[in-house]
């Protein structure tokens, strides 16, 4: 793991995904696997998803019953000391839904992340504002002291952008239509806009806008999407597998396989070669932020 990582869903990761490989080596079936353990299959299936974390003593009879030799089984065992590692979000944990505490955790360890949005400023960059009035629209029966509680969970996740050691790398698409939708109204507007010309200013982050102007984009096909690139280990290869993430009303949706991954990386080269430059982004933020605020 990257120095500077605190968070617990790449050892969760890590871990399932060796089990996993395990029990295919040992051509158990999911099914075979929970009768043997006698556990349920969906429990299984969170394991080596990483949705979860595990005790040693857990691992350690997994690994037995798929023959595992004792050096993979002590090293397992040790992996799973680290799923048990809490990240700074997990404070916020009661308020998180389960299917995207996996993204806070990639989004901490990610080295790199290329994001295309079509309606709403990405969380990471959101201001309390805007942020507030998504939420509440999103989750209209909230009560003020959760979502206070989310807000301030959202404007934490920002602060990884100015991180002391390795802060990731983003590149951001954002489709005019983000500009023009009032959120929480004219002021609030006025002050997201402003902060994203802010934040583009840092050495590691990117912000072009694909203007109306352009027509057809390949992101008119795949939606709002995150793809993320984690650090490299000492044998030059990615810690983690590069990883799409949509998110949808009723949750995620994580796609790490090869060619999925490809093809988001196309449409991405696609969507950025048809936004504007950096410099005339910047100006367009500027100037619709200045129309929210004069008009």
């Amino acid at each position: 793991m990257a120095e500077g990582t605190t968070g617990s869903t790449v050892p969760r990761r890590q871990l399932g995904r060796y089990l996993r490989e395990l029990r295919g080596q040992a051509r158990f079936t999911v099914r075979a696997a929970a009768r043997q353990l006698e556990w349920s299959e969906p429990k299984i299936w969170r394991i080596e998803t990483g949705q979860t974390s595990m005790r040693s003593h857990d691992v350690r009879t997994m690994c037995e019953i798929y023959g595992a030799s004792a050096e993979m089984t002590e090293a397992l065992m040790g992996l799973a000391k680290e799923t048990k590692a809490r990240g700074w979000w997990h404070a916020y944990g009661d308020v998180i839904p389960a299917t995207f505490n996996v993204y806070v955790g990639l989004e901490e360890a990610a080295a790199s992340q290329c994001l295309y949005h079509s309606d709403l400023v990405p969380g990471v960059l959101q201001t309390d504002g805007y942020a507030r009035d998504v939420i509440r629209t999103h989750l209209a029966e909230i009560s003020e002291e959760e979502l206070d509680r989310r807000v301030r969970l959202r404007i934490a996740r920002g602060t990884l952008l100015t991180r002391v050691t390795d802060p990731p790398t983003l590149r951001v698409a954002l489709s005019e239509s983000v500009l023009r939708y009032p959120v929480g109204g004219p002021k609030v507007m006025a002050r997201q806009l402003a902060h994203l010309v802010y934040v583009s200013e840092l050495p590691n982050v990117t912000i072009r806008v694909v203007p109306f102007s352009v027509g057809t984009h390949p992101g008119l096909m795949t939606g709002p999407f995150n793809l993320l690139r984690f650090p490299l280990n000492g044998d030059g290869k990615e810690t983690e597998p590069p990883t799409v993430y949509s998110d949808g009303y009723t949750g995620g949706l994580y796609l790490d396989k090869p060619n999925e991954v490809e093809q988001y990386e196309a449409a991405f080269q696609g969507i950025w070669e048809a936004a504007l430059d950096e410099r005339a982004s910047q100006r367009l933020l500027s100037d619709v932020a200045g129309s929210y605020e004069h008009g």
